[in-house]
């Protein structure tokens, strides 16, 4: 193995960081086009989002593959587009390989349901004009790692475990490499805790930048890398296009559909647990509508704007109200029914009624109509750490950040505005404001596909020049360990873990589901502040193999907030008003239908899809007189859906030529 100044020197044609389904499918998709010389890398191959995350019935999207409804490629498409600041050629894309992927995730042994016919029977998801989406239960995307994983096992591809990104290595805007921290080597100077990458390409699939909030859903270990990308003048899209919803916290799983649908009571207590109370009915004084409402929030789940002001999303305002702005606690009783002892079905919406008696379950207490329903979900939170059994005990649920719609800009084919570097699945920006539920998991296989086909085609050559881009990179680094573990020598108290946790409540109270300009604001200073004396203050013991890591980990994530923090403020001031998942405050906007009596912070005006033909896209580059720089913006018409040929002897002929691979 090489070395470079005493570090090791892999080197390979691709690098694929992250062991999610997208960096598996990507890992798996190059060996199958020949592209062997493949290599993986993780911070921890059991922890992520796919492996870690889910729902009572979490959706995977594709074309429908059952029933006598019409459907077609370019209808899935304008259905993805249709949902603001998306470009047409990922939405095109997705639609087009949609029934390749999930295919291939059959093939492979992930058992989505099929009639005795062999049709994958499908249902509605949300933003779902068609009955697209399919599952096979709480943990779909585990199952889909599970299958890729024992796949990228047989193909012989190796995966370097407990490495930290800490830097992306350009040269002349292309990728050279990738510098990561490797967390299990001791720093007793025997050997060197970091390893360098020398690649012609990276499929960046680190998952999205899950860490820079404290109120998430995201599983612990699911961190991002983001920072490192901007860092290395990757661009950002979308990026104020987050997703919020209602999450349990201990342990952290979202309460959408069944646990929604049997319409538990939703209880407040002080930070004690006491004073408890009921909570919905202070703004929801009609009984019927508040069971329908909390009916709803099963399949209306993620926090939509657009239904806050008389709709489900309203639900989540007031928790927001109550955990944020009271600094209370919230609680689903699956014990008791709200309001009343017994469920009054005949107060119940038409839509609420009609499913829950054909569910067999208009009787008895939430926690009966859930054992009735959906006894998995029952089931789940017995098997969890905490253990948490519904019979008996409350669930502590908040508003909680879920996913991010945005992320690094994609073309067509995933590659990112750095030649080599394809960000696939929650790391790329391929989504807009809205998407159907179980997209992403459907964005995931695609964009992995999609780049594993561009490099094999394209990009299958030997590395270019490594060193003159990689020592800087290198010495860097270590003068930040040297200088944060000189400061801890000095007596400096280790502050990398206050450093993570007061960013992460920063960002969870200034820039989440509640938003204003002057709270945005206030935020981007502080990161700023953070960033720009980053180097000169942290400070990590040096016996701590975690404390050196967190040193990387907490710059990434200051990064990430602080590009994320510098979007939202550009956007606001591009006259962006209240859509998808976020309320920003507007003092000349109006209250949620009824509810005059809510603060002033929950004032918003509707942006109306002002902005849906626009994309906003992020770059930041530091510089020497200010560590955080600046980042800069700038707004682009979206691309279109493209309309190509599609005679079929012309494709052909493109394709015996070409492989029709741009």
């Amino acid at each position: 193995m090489d070395r470079l100044d005493g570090v090791p020197v892999v080197t390979v044609n691709t690098v694929v960081v992250g062991t999610g389904s997208a960096g598996f499918c990507a890992a798996d998709r190059l060996w199958e086009l020949g592209q062997t010389d493949v290599v993986m890398v993780a911070d921890k191959v059991n922890a992520g989002s796919s492996r870690n995350a889910g729902s009572d019935k979490q959706t995977y999207y594709k074309l429908t593959l059952s029933g006598g409804d019409g459907d077609s490629v370019r209808e899935m498409a304008e259905t993805l587009y249709a949902g603001g600041a998306m470009d047409g050629d990922n939405a095109l894309a997705e639609a087009a390989l949609s029934a390749r992927g999930f295919l291939r995730l059959c093939d492979l042994g992930v058992p989505f349901p099929q009639n005795r016919y062999g049709e994958f029977i499908g249902y509605k998801t949300d933003h779902d004009p068609r009955r697209r989406a399919t599952s096979v239960g709480p943990y779909t995307s585990r199952s889909m790692v599970e299958q890729l994983e024992k796949k990228v096992h047989r193909n012989g591809t190796r995966i370097y475990d407990e490495c930290r990104v800490v830097d992306v290595i350009v040269h002349d805007g292309a990728v050279a490499g990738l510098l990561v921290l490797r967390t299990d080597v001791p720093h007793d100077g025997v050997e060197s805790p970091f390893l360098l990458f020398r690649c012609t390409n990276l499929v960046y699939a680190t998952g999205g930048p899950a860490g820079m909030y404290a109120t998430r859903v995201f599983p612990h270990g699911q961190w991002g890398a983001s920072g490192a990308a901007y860092r290395a003048g990757v661009h950002g899209k979308n990026l104020t296009e987050w997703q919020f919803g209602l999450a349990s916290t201990h342990p952290r799983w979202n309460v959408s559909g069944t646990y929604m649908q049997v319409i538990p009571t939703f209880v407040s207590t002080d930070a004690d647990g006491g004073d408890e109370r009921e909570f919905l009915t202070e703004a929801v004084g009609d009984y019927g509508q508040l069971l329908s409402l909390v009916f709803l929030k099963g399949y209306q789940w993620p926090f939509d704007i657009r239904k806050a002001r008389d709709g489900s999303s309203l639900i989540d305002l007031l928790v927001y109200r109550e955990t944020v702005l009271r600094g209370r606690r919230v609680f689903l009783d699956f014990r008791r029914n709200p309001v009343r002892p017994d469920l009054d079905p005949s107060a119940l919406s038409p839509e609420a009624y009609e499913y829950l008696d054909r569910a067999g379950v208009l009787f008895g207490t939430p926690i009966e109509r859930l054992r009735r329903m959906n006894e998995p979900a029952y089931q789940f939170y017995l098997g969890k750490n905490p253990y948490v059994d519904l019979e008996t005990t409350m669930l502590e649920v908040d508003v909680c950040a879920q996913h991010n719609n945005g992320g690094l800009v994609v073309d067509a084919w995933w590659q990112s505005n750095v030649e080599g570097f394809f960000p696939v699945g929650e790391a790329g920006g391929a989504h807009g404001v809205y998407r159907p539920g179980g997209a992403a998991l459907n964005s995931g296989q695609v964009g992995a596909t999609r780049a594993a086909q561009f490099i094999a085609a394209r990009r299958s050559a030997g590395p270019g020049p490594f060193d003159e881009a990689a020592r800087p990179v290198l010495d860097a680094a270590l003068a930040l360990v040297a200088a944060s573990t000189a400061r801890a020598s000095d007596g400096v108290a280790d502050n990398t873990g206050d450093l993570l946790h007061e960013v992460q409540a920063l960002m969870s109270a200034k820039a989440g589901p509640v938003r204003s300009e002057a709270s945005i604001r206030e935020a981007l200073a502080q990161v700023h502040d953070w960033l720009s004396s980053f180097e000169a203050t942290v400070s990590a013991d040096a016996s701590s193999r975690r404390s050196v890591n967190r040193v990387f980990l907490v710059r990434d994530i200051l990064t990430s907030a602080y590009v994320y923090l510098a979007a939202m403020a550009d956007y606001v001031a591009h006259g962006g008003r209240s859509r998808g998942s976020v309320l920003y405050t507007d003092a000349s906007g109006e209250l949620p239908h009824g509810l005059e009596q809510l603060p002033d912070v929950f004032r918003f005006a509707l942006d109306g899809g002002a902005l849906d033909d626009e994309v906003q896209e992020a770059s930041w580059v530091p510089s020497a007189d200010d560590p955080a720089g600046e980042p800069v913006f700038r707004w682009r018409p979206r691309r279109p859906i493209p309309q190509d040929d599609d005679f079929f002897e012309n494709v052909w002929r493109e394709f015996r030529d070409h492989g029709n691979v741009f």
